[in-house]
């Protein structure tokens, strides 16, 4: 029974592809993928919804769009006496339990200029992570990963599971000293959530009744509860009251900020209330200096719930994409904490009692604009062949293990190897109910590199989209693929990039490479102001939805432009 079963689904799994790849030019149709995704969302049957899943990642996988290079572990290094600090799969980093010996501060590099401090609409992980010092929600992490309470004290769900009502914490304040009550949420989830803010992850509001205008959440006429209506029973309803993106940012502070509306009364800069320091927030810190590009200086919040238990006054971040200068200030004992360490020197520091590894739920990968002009002239099967065919001659163990040098393990698909399934199982387990391109590696391409038989998949796959090769396995020249790969300044995606660079020259393919700042790379790449780009996903939490629901054609995460 259980073969037929798998042979149905397969059946299903080939028609929806075919659907995918019916249009005429070079996109893929993402009606299938969208109509999915939507489906994933309220299904209230769990083992139906992780095939639905599996569908879906087999639609994106076979787009070729996203080229999965390895998936992540998070590294950094702390002095000795900087001790409390954790980070957790999701990538979040914890400073608000931090002590630095008999200091009463702490000098961190997380990355260079934040892009967004709005937790709204803030999309990047150091984003997140100074989001976490400067605001809150309703639950968090504590240093194991767990689930606790935060600005509730605990919550009570319906039978059905689709009424949660959060408990708020007695007293809460905002850093000016004004309360903080259930009302600040509901207007915070109903902004986030509201086209008019253009949020990237306004789509995680989705499972909610009434999104996107008529957001189904409320609270009660004393402010003491916090109700919110779902479309269907969600596992990681808690995973969502912990992400920033659901935190509460004061009304007052947003709707006055200069800049904020037009004289027609129409939103037009949301985030341009946290544009400098002073604003009012809630977390453990307040940011009370920022000079631009050098240095932001968070203070302790005296109004925070748990004040008493935030050790350091300060945490001074130096702003600085340059791994080498980083470090170098690092080892002059001008840092306590820094995020990256330049390639070269993992080698001799990962052995240091200062050097962190931790794992982390997410891949690290190379994305396709499917718009761009690369794909000029080409069916959509033939552009989907142009893709694979890069991805089959990149050497995915090569970069994890020379490169990486943490245990990084190669990637076979956008997903994970240990997402869970959603159902207490392991999504990436082989399971012969699902089957993959590649099923040894769970995924759709080998592990192992084999230089001769990559090359030859490569050559075929290119022929097929109308490329000429020679005997040797060379483009013709009548035949050229030149693009611009697309990364931000830093030594490890630097030499990612030079890696892929001479891997794809090997049949002819010339990449050039551009390197730009943080902030402004996450605005070109997020607009499509690319042909190819470095990227990267730590999921949000355990649930392979999270990873799949940001290729929605709605997702302001949706940097490969897929149905727009």
């Amino acid at each position: 029974m259980k073969k037929i079963t798998a042979l149905l689904l397969a059946i299903m799994m080939l028609l929806s592809l075919a659907t995918a790849f019916a249009d005429e030019g070079s996109e893929p149709d993402w009606t299938r993928y969208d109509e999915l995704i939507a489906q994933i969302k309220s299904s209230t049957d769990f083992v139906a919804r992780e095939a639905l899943m599996h569908e879906a990642e087999d639609i994106l996988m076979d787009t070729g769009a996203i080229v999965p290079i390895y998936y992540y572990n998070d590294v950094y290094m702390a002095k000795p006496d900087f001790q409390g600090v954790y980070s957790n799969a999701y990538g979040m980093k914890h400073f608000e339990y931090a002590t630095n010996g008999d200091k009463n501060s702490a000098k961190i590099n997380l990355s260079s200029e934040p892009d967004k401090l709005d937790p709204a609409l803030n999309s990047s992980v150091d984003g997140a992570c100074l989001a976490i010092a400067s605001f809150g929600g309703l639950y968090t992490y504590d240093a194991e990963s767990n689930l606790q309470p935060n600005f509730a004290t605990g919550y009570e769900v319906s039978e059905d599971g689709l009424t949660y009502v959060f408990t708020m914490r007695e007293g809460l304040k905002w850093s000016d000293g004004s309360p903080l009550t259930a009302k600040d949420f509901e207007y915070s989830w109903k902004r986030a959530a509201n086209p008019e803010t253009a949020a990237d992850y306004a789509y995680m509001f989705n499972g909610i009744k009434g999104y996107p205008n008529e957001l189904a959440v409320s609270a009660s006429e004393d402010g003491t509860t916090f109700t919110v209506e779902l479309m269907a029973p969600c596992a990681y309803m808690l995973d969502l009251a912990a992400f920033p993106t659901f935190y509460a940012v004061q009304q007052a502070t947003v709707e006055a900020a200069e800049g904020y509306k037009d004289e027609a009364g129409n939103v037009v800069n949301p985030g341009a209330w946290a544009l400098d320091a002073g604003f009012v927030s809630s977390g453990p810190y307040v940011l009370t200096e920022w000079n631009h590009d050098e240095n932001m200086i968070y203070s302790k919040n005296p109004n925070y719930w748990d004040a008493e238990n935030v050790k350091l006054e300060t945490l001074e971040f130096m702003l600085s994409a340059d791994e080498t200068v980083v470090y170098a200030a690092y080892a002059a004992g001008d840092l306590d904490f820094i995020d990256s360490v330049p390639t070269d020197e993992i080698a001799k520091l990962k052995d240091s009692p200062e050097f962190y590894t931790v794992g982390q739920l997410g891949t690290y990968y190379i994305c396709f604009n499917v718009k761009s002009p690369l794909f000029d002239g080409k069916t959509v099967e033939q552009a989907a062949n142009m893709r694979k065919a890069i991805s089959y001659l990149i050497d995915r163990e090569y970069i994890a293990e020379n490169i990486g040098q943490t245990g990084q393990v190669p990637a076979t698909s956008f997903l994970p190897a240990g997402i869970a399934d959603g159902h207490g199982g392991i999504f990436k387990a082989n399971d012969e109910a699902y089957t993959y391109a590649d099923e040894e590696s769970a995924g759709y391409f080998p592990v192992a590199y084999d230089p001769e038989a990559s090359v030859a998949k490569a050559v075929e796959l290119l022929k097929s989209a109308g490329f000429e090769f020679d005997d040797n396995n060379q483009l013709s020249a009548d035949t050229p693929i030149s693009f611009e790969y697309l990364t931000n300044a830093s030594s490890g995606h630097i030499a990612i990039a030079e890696a892929v660079q001479q891997d794809l020259a090997v049949v002819g393919i010339t990449m050039t490479i551009k390197s730009i700042d943080w902030n402004v790379f996450l605005n070109e790449r997020k607009e499509g102001k690319y042909d190819v780009a470095r990227n990267g996903w730590i999921a949000d939490f355990n649930d392979p939805i999270n990873m799949l629901e940001m290729w929605a054609t709605d997702s302001g995460n949706n940097d490969v432009q897929f149905g727009r």
